[in-house]
């Protein structure tokens, strides 16, 4: 009863006009995020933070979590027509969506995908109603080993899951970790990694480096490419609602997605990426009709497009209940609670309830806003990739240039943002994934503070890193994240050379 109380506490807050007005603006924008290839709600979320910095907590996270739940929606809209996946979460979305709408059923394959958002949403909101307290109550037990554990599992789940390489994973990840420990030590009061540079003394920002990685290293990748792919419309015939059949078809899928999707996005580095492919095999091992994947199944649709609303959901309970994140977008929205001076975690749910359950209420209002949006303006949306990319990203750069001047007035964030811009670049091409090195540079501090706690308490006494079943526990499985892996290889390997030696006698 006490989480209903809080819930309904969280719709004062959300509904009052301004909230209601920041809500919009966030699925509007997300939406067209969404819809524009290569522009994510991390990107945004990293332009925005020192244009919202004036603004009320509240409201800004409203914003924020339009922004995350529309690039959602706005993502199937462009798998859909155009074939183009504007969130990698949408990519499996355009595998039959696409093939439905060179058939002339394109407006059913959008309506599968807004409705199956907006239930997969509404349920996983309500999961994430219920279990972020309790998990935020289990949180007060953890010690300092405990999260120091935990940062470790997820340094290395990040490290391992995201890039097409461990190796590049763990690059990624210490060049953030060592982004993380520029600056005057907490402890000790001294400075490391400053080289004499005053303005450094600090620490380098979040936003810059954000900012530098996502924004400036993406627009240098696609000037350099200067690939330039004009959207050709497919035609929304054949109907422009879903039939009797469709739906018979599409329910089913958008809760075995949302089943799917909403415990893997809640795990460190579960994304949205697996649970759609996860749901799409489903489905087609599943379905009655398996001959019409590959051709067109309103099924392959629905259910990835499910999970993907649902996993964004459960991406939100590690951040908020332990102040974890992970992917990038959670991320980045740590750095912004941390702009605010906050900390999620248990102790966010004390001090600043407002805040928290408004912004869970948000979410429920932002999945009516939505489909609101996108089942009659979707050829609104469609048209804005008609708008030449470098007309986009020269806009993006100037907004870059705009919002890290005017966050600090410094020269050196300028030079900062130019600098971590061209090693954004370099790691694009050579396809690094920014995401551990964002998790390095927040998590990296925060790890190195807890790791110092538990060996104070413990007169230094590396034993205690493992004192407690927590601790013991999730150190374990993150040995297992990067022993498994390759013990599965190996053994991969040692069957295909039994195989090849039993051909060739």
């Amino acid at each position: 009863m006490d989480t209903l109380t809080q819930l309904i506490a969280g719709f004062a807050i959300a509904l009052q006009p301004i909230n209601l007005f920041w809500a919009l603006v966030g699925c509007a924008l997300g939406t067209a995020v969404g819809v524009l290839p290569g522009i994510g709600p991390a990107l945004t979320i990293a332009l925005l933070m020192p244009v919202t910095a004036q603004v009320a907590p509240e409201s800004a996270f409203i914003m924020f979590a339009g922004i995350l739940y529309g690039a959602l929606y706005g993502g199937s809209t462009t798998s859909i027509l155009l074939n183009t996946p504007g969130e990698s979460g949408s990519v499996m979305t355009a595998l039959e969506g696409n093939r439905m709408a060179r058939t002339g059923r394109g407006a059913a394959a959008l309506a599968t995908a807004a409705i199956g958002s907006f239930v997969a949403g509404t349920f996983g909101t309500l999961a994430l109603t219920f279990l972020a307290p309790a998990i935020a109550e289990l949180a007060f037990i953890f010690g300092p080993e405990d999260y120091f554990a935990l940062m470790i599992l997820s340094f290395t789940s990040v490290a391992v899951v995201m890039g097409t390489s461990r190796v590049r994973g763990f690059t990624a990840l210490f060049f953030g970790l060592a982004l993380g420990t520029i600056g005057i030590d907490t402890q000790t009061g001294q400075s490391r990694m400053v080289f004499g540079t005053l303005e450094l003394l600090d620490g380098i920002s979040f936003t810059v480096v954000l900012v530098a990685l996502f924004a400036v290293g993406e627009t240098l990748y696609v000037a350099s490419r200067n690939a330039q792919v004009h959207a050709v419309l497919n035609p929304l015939s054949g109907g422009v609602w879903m039939t009797r059949e469709d739906w018979k078809r599409s329910w089913k899928p958008w809760l075995r997605g949302t089943l799917i999707g909403f415990p893997i996005g809640s795990l460190p580095a579960g994304g949205t990426e697996i649970p759609t492919f996860l749901s799409y095999t489903l489905e087609r091992r599943l379905s009655p009709h398996p001959e019409q994947f590959g051709e067109g199944a309103i099924e392959g649709v629905a259910g990835p497009e499910a999970a993907n609303n649902a996993a964004a959901a459960g991406i939100l309970v590690p951040l908020l209940t332990l102040g974890l994140p992970s992917t990038a977008t959670a991320a980045v929205l740590l750095a912004a609670f941390q702009n605010y001076g906050l900390q999620p975690g248990p102790l966010l749910f004390a001090t600043n309830p407002g805040l928290l359950w408004g912004l869970i209420a948000s979410l429920y209002i932002g999945n009516v806003i939505l489909l609101v949006l996108n089942l009659p303006l979707v050829g609104i949306w469609v048209r804005l990739l008609l708008i030449p990319r470098p007309y986009i990203y020269a806009g993006i750069v100037v907004f870059a240039l705009v919002g890290v001047w005017g966050l600090s007035t410094s020269w050196m964030d300028i030079a900062l943002m130019v600098g971590l811009g061209l090693i954004g670049y370099m790691a694009r091409v050579y396809d690094f994934p920014i995401a551990p090195a964002l998790i390095g540079l927040i998590l990296g501090p925060q790890a190195e503070i807890q790791l110092r706690r538990a060996l104070a308490v413990s007169q230094n006494d590396w034993s205690v890193l493992v004192s407690t079943p927590i601790s013991a526990t999730l150190l374990a499985i993150a040995a297992l994240v990067l022993v498994l892996p390759l013990l599965l290889r190996r053994l991969r390997r040692a069957e295909r050379r039994i195989e090849q030696e039993a051909a060739a006698k």
